[in-house]
């Protein structure tokens, strides 16, 4: 399984809208700055997250992008079925009528186990989360200064 750039550029910016959440609209170039993406591809990347509920856009000179609910209400899993739908590394999990095998199919079972491991980290952990990792990770490489 790989996560897709779309993946990974999604949750860089909904973790940038969490991190000012509360403070008011962001401009799509300003996280495309911030996080190094180019607008044009990061205007895409928007796309099926306010499909998914996951951003709200506001218009007007000092509009931009805001979360629609709080870090701690958006996981990781939302961002993730926002591009790709349902975490399933086969798609046999999905409609076991594509196999004919599906019944009896051991292999089939052990891909459902680990595709519930995935989800269940990917719910467990929510962009809450990742602005706490986040700023322990910055005080971490701070410049130390001696005397």
């Amino acid at each position: 399984m790989r996560i897709s750039t779309k993946i990974r550029y999604g949750t860089r910016a909904i973790l940038e809208l969490a991190i000012r959440f509360g403070s008011g609209p962001v401009d799509l170039r300003e996280i495309a700055n911030k996080q190094d993406i180019s607008v044009k591809y990061l205007e895409q990347v928007f796309i099926p997250l306010r499909t998914a509920g996951l951003v709200k856009s506001i218009r007007g000179s000092k509009g931009g992008y805001v979360l629609a609910k709080p870090p701690a209400e958006i996981a990781l899993k939302d961002v993730v079925e926002a591009f790709e739908g349902p975490i399933r590394l086969v798609e046999c999990l999905n409609d076991p009528a594509l196999c004919d095998q599906s019944r009896a199919c051991v292999t089939r079972e052990i891909w459902g186990e680990v595709s519930q491991a995935i989800e269940s980290v990917f719910r467990r952990i929510t962009f809450e989360e990742m602005v706490k990792r986040r700023k322990e990770k910055e005080l971490q490489t701070l410049p130390m200064y001696q005397i």
